[in-house]
C-alpha cells in the first residue's frame, strides 16, 4: 500500500462536502461583551467557550472565530475607556483568554497588565516559550 493511496485527488477533495453548509453565527460586539461580562471573579473563559455559548444562543453549529476575537478585543478597550471615564462596572476583559489559556498581548496594557489583573484574582501566569498562559486554566473555566 503506497502513500499515494492515502492521499485524495484534487477532484475527490473538491467533491467532499465536509457536511457543509453548516450554520454559523457572526455575533455582534455587544453580544460578545455580554458573555464576557458574565465571567465571575476568580473564573475564566476562552474565546472558544464564548463562541460555544453564542452558537447555542443562536441555534447554530459554530460562531465565527475571527469576529469573536476582534469583538473581545474591542470590548476590552471599551471597558478601559469606560474605566478612564470613571465608570466602576466594566467588562472584566482580563478573564477572557485566547484558546489554550493564552493571554492576549493585544489587550489594554499588554501582558504586564494582564498578569497583574489575573494575579489579583488568584491566577498564576506562566511563560511557555513566547506565550503566557494561565496555569490550570481548565479547572477555572466559567460555565455558561
Amino acid at each position: 500500500m503506497g502513500s499515494s493511496r492515502l492521499r485524495k485527488s484534487w477532484r475527490e477533495k473538491l467533491a467532499d462536502s465536509k457536511d457543509l453548509p453548516r450554520t454559523m453565527v457572526i455575533p455582534s460586539p455587544a453580544e460578545v461583551d455580554e458573555v464576557m461580562r458574565r465571567v465571575p471573579k476568580g473564573r475564566l473563559a476562552t474565546i472558544n467557550e464564548i463562541r460555544a455559548c453564542l452558537a447555542t444562543k443562536h441555534g447554530t453549529d459554530i460562531t465565527c472565530p475571527m469576529t469573536t476575537g476582534i469583538f473581545a478585543w474591542i470590548a476590552a478597550h471599551a471597558a478601559e475607556e469606560a474605566r478612564a471615564a470613571g465608570e466602576k462596572d466594566i467588562t472584566p476583559w482580563w478573564r477572557t483568554l485566547k484558546s489554550g489559556g493564552e493571554l492576549n498581548p493585544k489587550y489594554p496594557g499588554g501582558i504586564p497588565a494582564l498578569k497583574k489583573l489575573l494575579a489579583a484574582e488568584g491566577h498564576k501566569v506562566v511563560q511557555k516559550g513566547r506565550k503566557h498562559v494561565v496555569a490550570g486554566f481548565e479547572s477555572r473555566l466559567a460555565s455558561f
